[in-house]
């Protein structure tokens, strides 16, 4: 009887230790959640910030070579981490790059994704502006289940499809101050398409390494850092070669400050995202994330004096809704 009552506490005590464990995770989730949002809702301020000599192929090259530096000490401590958990195995540290011989074409070319992606980042949203361009990018979920079906053959819901036309709706609504067209801009509309086609090719990226993590053959943390080291050489060694370069732009203190703000921004946002990841699924994630609009458009009001619509807000809650759907769709 005492052994069964013992038990009974052990059992009891375990499942307490577990769903404090499990509360904790959420709270961390939310609180680096909470983080990203602002980081990623203040990027294309930080963009359309810029200093006026600094054209989008430089400033795309150094967010990328920025990253790529933020990235690699936390390479290095999940290197160590997997080694420690696995001291027994000396290849430990190398087991996740097994197969980088075999995925070399691919990782290239998902450099130059997102070298490419990095430079109509700064174009799109200097032309469509911050509170328009970061609406523009919330399609990204759409391009996924798009993509996901094509390329990964995922399932695609008939109530996905009903909300991704409400998605599109609201990103019209808010971009062009509910179809007032005699006043739209050509400047922003082109802002607009280039970063629906950012939203496209990131997505791309994003589905073509997905068999790569299945495999287990590189982490999300290495990508990101192979991506953005590889856009960030491609990029400046081909600035080198098309543009005449003035070298005093990097002695401008302004420049510089632009450069590791830019690329601590958006570091510091994509850091948040994994470590959001690493507490809370994938759906979770992206619905607390889905709110970046509300914070540009805050931040872009106060310092670039854009002005934030009844219209920019009823679309961007039309976008939020129906992503909140699309996304519990596919978790279902």
């Amino acid at each position: 009887m005492k052994s069964i009552i013992c038990f009974r506490n052990l059992k009891f005590y375990n499942i307490s230790i577990f769903s404090y464990i499990t509360l904790n995770n959420t709270k961390k989730g939310l609180i680096f959640g909470a983080f990203g949002v602002i980081f990623v809702g203040f990027q294309p301020v930080v963009a359309n910030s810029r200093p006026h000599i600094l054209d989008a192929y430089l400033s795309a090259a150094m967010t990328c070579l920025v990253e790529a530096m933020i990235f690699l000490p936390i390479l290095l401590l999940e290197a160590m981490k997997k080694k420690n958990y696995n001291q027994s195995d000396n290849k430990s540290r190398f087991k996740l790059l097994s197969g980088w011989k075999k995925n070399l074409l691919l990782f290239v070319l998902i450099g130059l994704i997102f070298s490419i992606n990095q430079v109509f980042f700064f174009v799109g949203y200097e032309m469509a502006g911050a509170i328009n361009g970061s609406l523009t990018q919330k399609t990204t979920v759409f391009f996924g289940i798009i993509l996901g079906y094509l390329i990964l053959k995922e399932k695609i819901t008939k109530l996905q499809l009903i909300f991704s036309c409400f998605l599109f709706l609201g990103l019209t609504i808010g971009i062009t101050q509910f179809f007032t067209l005699v006043q739209f801009s050509i400047t922003i509309l082109f802002g607009v398409l280039i970063l629906l086609l950012i939203s496209f090719l990131w997505m791309v990226g994003h589905t073509l390494t997905k068999p790569v993590f299945d495999r287990k053959e590189a982490t999300p943390i290495q990508m990101v850092f192979i991506r953005n080291f590889l856009s960030g050489i491609l990029l400046i060694s081909t600035y080198f070669i098309i543009f005449p370069v003035d070298l005093t732009i990097f002695r401008d203190i302004e420049n510089l400050t632009f450069f590791f703000i830019m690329g601590g921004v958006y570091g510091s946002g994509l850091v948040c995202w994994y470590k959001t990841l690493s507490y809370l699924e994938i759906s979770k994630a992206t619905i607390i994330f889905a709110p970046t609009p509300i914070i540009s458009a805050i931040f872009a009001s106060f310092i670039l004096g854009e002005i934030f619509t009844i219209f920019n807000l009823i679309g961007t809650i039309i976008v939020i809704i129906s992503i909140i759907v699309i996304v519990n769709q596919k978790e279902k």
